[in-house]
């Protein structure tokens, strides 16, 4: 299966990621020829080689009629444009830009309209837009506004869809059957916006990483941009540890300011196998057995390492109603599980399969909530990722708060 892992210890933005991804491809000046054909009015893309505490990676930048966007907010990555902070709530801003372009602002269908002229293919198209509409809803609810109302400046829409666009292209381009982020580092202090100093992370960028693990540090400033969040947010399928995996290819892509930390976001695209393996199988046949017999025997499996211990109700001969217990085991656990099924039950044979099995990758995680510490089960494999909380702690929750099951999950994931 191919894997791409993201690490994002220096976090995240548009550029960043652009850059990291398209140092994955084999051949990335005929990508970089292909993003300056996309449509874009205006708009040059280039790449450069960049070097940060001695690592080498490049740089993405984008250039609109000749300029870089400079950022409102000091992005610490040095990132070109505040995507979320540029919009404008029928007021007029009191900055000046750092160029002669005026204040020209475009709106979401502005920014779907031109989306749509794009020579890109149009799964592309609508990666583009759902990282558009993170950010806008984002912004709408970080400042109270319908989605219709935000508006970005014009220069930093042609920005921004550059990257984000490249992004989509990337990634579309190098087809991960998984995509795994790790834990963002966002930062930390305070950033100048349009609208004034705002804590670190956004409002925007916090309201698109919920349900996503962050964490701040000394680093003083802004890592992890709207952009930045929301591409993550559309395309990671789970955020994590990086996992078991045969690595092909490193991409480094690097942001503009200078830390004592290496300030790059680090890609990282390999092979993983979806697990497989043998199981054994041992059952058997019982018609004299209570209830609780059964039960104690059950216990008694589980405590041996048995996988998994099920029982269904059979019809066995002399038309007497029986019981077939199965035991799930792997090969080390076999010669005990056997001399537990005989001293546990009646039975006086037991048959033995072999099965070959799938099974996605299993991790715990511990998630913090208004309710306490609460342990979430994560299987990943095959391209899709599921959770679960643990039942012990979501029963040890429900009792203290005299709450029912179905009300506290649901509680959990309005958090």
């Amino acid at each position: 299966m191919k894997l791409l892992y993201l690490d994002c210890g220096m976090g995240a933005a548009g550029d960043m990621l652009a850059a990291a991804l398209l140092e994955l491809l084999p051949d990335a000046d005929a990508f970089m020829e292909e993003l300056d054909g996309l449509g874009l009015p205006g708009v040059t893309v280039k790449r450069e080689a960049s070097v940060k505490c001695g690592i080498t990676g490049t740089h993405f930048s984008v250039t609109v009629d000749g300029h870089e966007e400079e950022s409102l907010d000091h992005h610490e990555h040095g990132h070109h444009h505040d995507h979320g902070h540029h919009h404008d709530h029928e007021h007029h801003h009191d900055h000046e830009h750092h160029h002669d372009h005026a204040h020209h602002h475009s709106s979401m269908e502005d920014i779907r309209h031109i989306v749509e002229q794009l020579a890109i293919p149009q799964t592309v198209k609508a990666d583009v837009l759902a990282v558009y509409n993170l950010i806008a809803e984002a912004e709408s609810h970080a400042h109270g506004v319908p989605v219709a109302e935000i508006h970005f400046h014009e220069v930093g829409t042609m920005d921004a869809i550059a990257d984000i666009a490249a992004v989509c292209l990337l990634m579309d381009r190098l087809a991960p059957d998984q995509v795994i982020a790790s834990p963002v580092h966002v930062g930390s202090g305070h950033v100048r916006c349009a609208h004034g100093i705002l804590p670190v992370p956004a409002p925007a960028t916090a309201h698109i990483l919920r349900d996503v693990p962050v964490y701040g540090g000394g680093i003083k400033g802004e890592l992890c941009t709207p952009t930045g969040a929301a591409l993550l947010k559309h395309f990671a399928t789970s955020f994590g540890d990086m996992p078991v995996m045969r690595v092909q290819s490193i991409g480094y892509g690097m942001g503009k300011k200078d830390f004592t930390t290496a300030n790059c976001l680090r890609a990282m695209l390999g092979e993983t196998k979806d697990k497989t393996g043998t199981i054994l199988e041992l059952s058997c046949n019982v018609d004299d057995m209570t209830a609780e017999q059964i039960g104690f025997a059950m216990e008694r499996f589980f405590e041996a390492g048995a996988l998994d211990v099920y029982t269904a109700p059979i019809g066995m001969k002399k038309s007497r109603p029986g019981t077939l217990i199965r035991v799930m085991c792997t090969e080390e656990n076999r010669e005990a599980l056997l001399r537990l099924m005989f001293r546990h039950t009646t039975t006086i044979g037991v048959r033995e399969t072999e099965f070959r099995r799938h099974i996605l990758d299993r991790t715990t995680e511990v998630v913090h909530t208004p309710y306490g510490e609460v342990r979430r089960k994560v299987s990943v494999g095959y391209g899709i990722t599921r959770t679960k909380y643990e039942y012990e702690d979501l029963a040890r929750i429900a009792a203290e708060q005299d709450m029912s099951l179905d009300a506290l999950c649901a509680a959990l994931e309005r958090e």
